[in-house]
């Protein structure tokens, strides 16, 4: 399959991961609106299961890689794999990282699952994607500007994964690129990649309060109307753990690029918000 060009692709396999389908669910519905736009097809993997996710990991690496190297075995060896969560991502991408090192664990899980578990897939984020899009096909197809509002992007910790996993040393993760070519004005900002405290909003929810906390100010403080990022979880704690005193909206970038298009359920989607960002996008209509 080729490696370097993902604009060379119109069909890629989709894994949804359990938070597209759930908790972000109307992300997911974002996601699939603006690939119509787009002419991307999204071919869902057949009978996915989770990603293995923090959880399992901690209980058993082995099953952990088990669990990630079946949906490597169910997705289509011909194109890319889009995950939209980063955790899932990382999970897909140190899986099929570990089984192309240790080659008598590949084929002691080939033999578990009694699947061929394929190595080759380029496992991307659409970010990716967009990325080495076209951007003047999509202003083209430009509907509704986003008029200058002012965003800080965030992109959270779990998508800069160790280089050893990357495709290439830092390539682009484009939430200016796509919100820029959108109409969008994009502030500088220190927290770009900062750690939202994922999964310790469960475990040690005053820890994560203080990071929602210090991202929350370092955003309002740099000018930003709203925050937008790639992580469902990012979205969630900075929504949840916000001072009552000190919010801001955040969008899912997903849900901007899909308003933009012209998607017409942008408001079916923003109901699901915990820190109602209607007003933002109302203007911009």
């Amino acid at each position: 399959m080729p490696q370097n060009n993902l604009s060379s692709f119109t069909k890629f396999s989709y894994f949804p991961g359990c938070s597209m389908i759930t908790t972000a669910k109307e992300s997911g519905q974002a996601l699939e609106a603006s690939c119509e736009k787009l002419g991307i097809i999204l071919e869902e993997i057949p009978d996915w299961n989770c990603c293995g996710s923090s959880s399992t990991h901690m209980l058993k690496r082995g099953l952990s890689l088990e669990i990630a190297a079946r949906n490597l075995a169910l997705a289509s060896p011909d194109r890319p794999i889009v995950v939209m969560c980063p955790s899932c991502l990382h999970n897909l991408k140190r899986t099929s990282h570990q089984l192309k090192k240790d080659r008598a664990l590949h084929e002691k899980i080939e033999d578990s699952l009694q699947k061929k578990v394929y190595l080759d897939h380029k496992i991307v984020h659409l970010l990716e994607v967009l990325a080495q899009w076209d951007i003047k096909k999509i202003q083209s197809i430009l509907e509704k500007p986003l008029k200058d509002i002012k965003i800080a992007p965030y992109y959270g910790c779990m998508l800069a994964s160790p280089n050893v996993m990357l495709h290439e040393h830092g390539y682009p993760l484009s939430i200016e690129t796509t919100l820029k070519a959108l109409g969008a004005s994009i502030v500088l900002w220190p927290d770009i990649r900062g750690c939202c405290g994922t999964f310790l909003s469960v475990t040690k929810p005053d820890v994560s309060s203080k990071a929602v906390q210090r991202i929350i100010y370092n955003a309002k403080n740099s000018g930003a109307q709203c925050i937008v990022t790639a992580c469902a979880m990012c979205q969630l704690n900075l929504e949840i753990r916000a001072p009552k005193e000190d919010k801001i909206p955040v969008f899912h970038y997903i849900e901007l690029l899909a308003f933009a298009l012209g998607a017409p359920e942008w408001k079916n989607w923003l109901k699901y918000h915990l820190i109602d960002p209607s007003p933002i996008l109302e203007k911009a209509e």
